[in-house]
């Protein structure tokens, strides 16, 4: 907790992106943010090659991802943010900053993280926090497609069976893998109040997921993110 003061508004007034883990990866180009600056979430290292370089910064606060996935998340060298309640799972280096984390619906969007963190049903919303936290003022949502097959109560515990068709990756959470049911409503939640005190700071977040099933952020065409920045710097 010490050194989280060095990443406070290290970004000021830029943008970046946050990238899930949906399927919709597969039909995005994930080369253009080569020199962005960007969030992986979990187990998007597992695309690192065919993405052709490495996230920015990694965030991880689940702890059956980092219990089965302590030597992958350790072997990261950018800077790693874990849930502090995942401390005794994995082992960790001066990369590592842990977070403390809170969940239920009497937590809210902290705009310090030295006090705490929302968990907000979502691991994107941690990384939501940290962006505000770093001063970034525009936030683009890709990979997040907020559409899942599984059966049973959000939260709840359970064994992968077989190929997992929730990411982008069916191995991700593949056969044998211990997961905990998204929470949909949940997560919707979060992204509203974070939505308001975006907006309510005079910064923004918005969704350039490709094929996104999400209606709380505005949407925006993935590739004309790009266009957009080459006529910025032409003029």
């Amino acid at each position: 907790m010490r050194r989280l003061p060095s990443f406070h508004n290290k970004h000021a007034g830029e943008r970046c992106f946050i990238i899930g883990n949906g399927p919709s990866l597969k039909n995005t180009d994930l080369t253009l943010l080569k020199n962005e600056v960007t969030f992986g979430l979990n187990r998007i290292y597992m695309n690192f090659d065919k993405m052709g370089f490495q996230t920015t910064y990694h965030v991880v606060v689940n702890e059956l991802v980092v219990e089965q996935c302590a030597k992958e998340i350790a072997a990261l060298s950018m800077p790693k943010f874990i849930g502090w309640h995942c401390r005794d799972l994995v082992d960790f280096s001066d990369n590592t900053q842990f977070l403390w984390t809170r969940s239920g619906l009497r937590s809210w969007f902290f705009t310090d993280l030295t006090e705490g963190c929302w968990e907000g049903s979502t691991v994107t919303m941690v990384a939501i926090q940290l962006a505000y936290y770093m001063g970034f003022k525009e936030v683009i949502l890709i990979g997040v497609d907020h559409s899942y097959k599984f059966e049973g109560n959000p939260h709840a515990a359970v064994t992968s069976e077989g190929n997992d068709p929730n990411h982008f990756d069916p191995n991700y959470f593949g056969k044998g893998f211990r997961w905990h049911l998204p929470d949909l409503e949940g997560s919707e939640l979060s992204y509203r109040v974070a939505k308001h005190v975006y907006e309510t700071s005079g910064r923004k977040i918005i969704d350039a997921t490709v094929g996104g099933k999400l209606q709380i952020f505005p949407k925006v065409d993935y590739y004309g993110l790009f266009d957009r920045l080459q006529k910025q710097e032409a003029a």
